[in-house]
């Protein structure tokens, strides 16, 4: 079945790998990327398939109501998988603003812009929303997020996805829209942009600078290898049920100073360090404002009813990413200076 289907952030980190995932996958498919190419989007991540004849690429921003009814119209699109957002905590605490526009109202109007172009028929259509388990608060010692747990959010950025969320669900109780929510736990591997964990310990270990890890690092995440989130986005945007919600996780649970020694152990390893030289860079910050102690996902629904499973644990993944970095440093050398902000300038703007 040919359709044509818009993926929001697609030069992002996850973005990129789902970008990929369908042009490779879906020949049939129009695959168009709308990215506002902020500091996180980078043209770059997606050379590999810059030039398929399924895959196009506009520069633009959700927050721009009028911009995208004339891109549902000029393309007429089957499908939305959204997942252009103002991502990063820190940031939102400093400026909360920014994530109510992008992530709040750049979701409403694309909602509207979809209801718009598909006039209540809703036949081969799709809405499908990319959200986050931080929305869901913090847990204790003991369990896990499911699609019944409660929102609870603690920082701007969580709260500006748990509105957004709620736009989603509302559109589709109130106006049929054919919608599917995920919630997934935390991201790692290619193309993400350094100022998270990952990418930033992995960068600092490689230029002997200090690993700042917020109070005692005793947080808990669940860590999810961004492929496999790409193969979920794939099996729910097909096979989900409308109206239905789809918790996204790893089963790979870490405190951040567990994961930071792991990594340290294995970029000793790697660039040929003694053992424990890495983990002298380790050095306690302040913590964060309203860290959530604990997230942990429970994915039993998404693996029972669309038969996805993660992949790799995280030893296998960790070191997969590690590797990636370490032969890709002109990606990172590019990302850290600025350098990538040119690349739509040098491919995009002579067409």
């Amino acid at each position: 079945m040919k359709r044509t289907i818009l993926i929001t952030g697609g030069a992002g980190f996850i973005g990129s790998h789902v970008v990929r995932l369908f042009v490779n996958k879906y020949p049939d498919y129009q695959i168009v990327n709308l990215d506002k190419l902020t500091y996180a989007g980078n043209l770059a991540n997606l050379k590999d398939i810059e030039v398929k004849s399924n895959y196009s690429f506009v520069k633009g921003d959700i927050t721009d109501s009028n911009f995208l009814i004339d891109l549902f119209a000029k393309y007429q699109f089957d499908g939305v998988i959204h997942l252009a957002a103002e991502s990063h905590v820190d940031r939102s605490i400093a400026n909360p603003l920014e994530f109510v526009l992008t992530n709040v109202v750049g979701t409403v109007n694309l909602l509207n812009a979809a209801r718009n172009i598909w006039k209540d028929n809703y036949e081969g259509k799709r809405f499908y929303h990319i959200s986050t388990d931080e929305v869901y608060g913090t847990l204790g010692e003991n369990g896990l997020f499911t699609e019944e747990t409660s929102y609870d959010p603690h920082s701007p950025y969580s709260a500006s996805k748990a509105s957004s969320d709620h736009f989603v669900r509302a559109y589709h109780d109130t106006y049929g829209l054919p919608v599917v929510v995920s919630n997934c736990s935390n991201n790692y591997g290619s193309f993400q942009f350094p100022e998270k964990l990952i990418p930033l310990f992995i960068n600092n270990i490689r230029n002997n600078k200090p690993l700042p890890v917020y109070g005692k690092g005793e947080n808990v995440r669940d860590w999810l290898w961004v492929e496999d989130h790409a193969r979920a986005i794939d099996v729910i945007y097909h096979n989900g049920l409308d109206g239905d919600t789809y918790n996204i996780g790893g089963h790979n649970e870490w405190k951040n100073i567990d994961l930071i020694k792991v990594m340290c152990k294995v970029m000793d390893k790697k660039l040929n360090r003694p053992e424990g030289e890495s983990e002298k860079l380790i050095t306690y910050v302040k913590d964060r404002a309203g860290h959530d102690l604990r997230y942990a996902i429970d994915s039993s629904k998404l693996q029972r009813e669309l038969g996805w499973k993660p992949s790799l644990q995280f030893e296998e993944g960790i070191e997969k990413t590690i590797d990636w970095y370490l032969n890709n440093h002109d990606w990172l050398e590019q990302v850290t200076s600025g350098d990538y902000l040119k690349y739509y300038e040098q491919q995009y703007t002579k067409r």
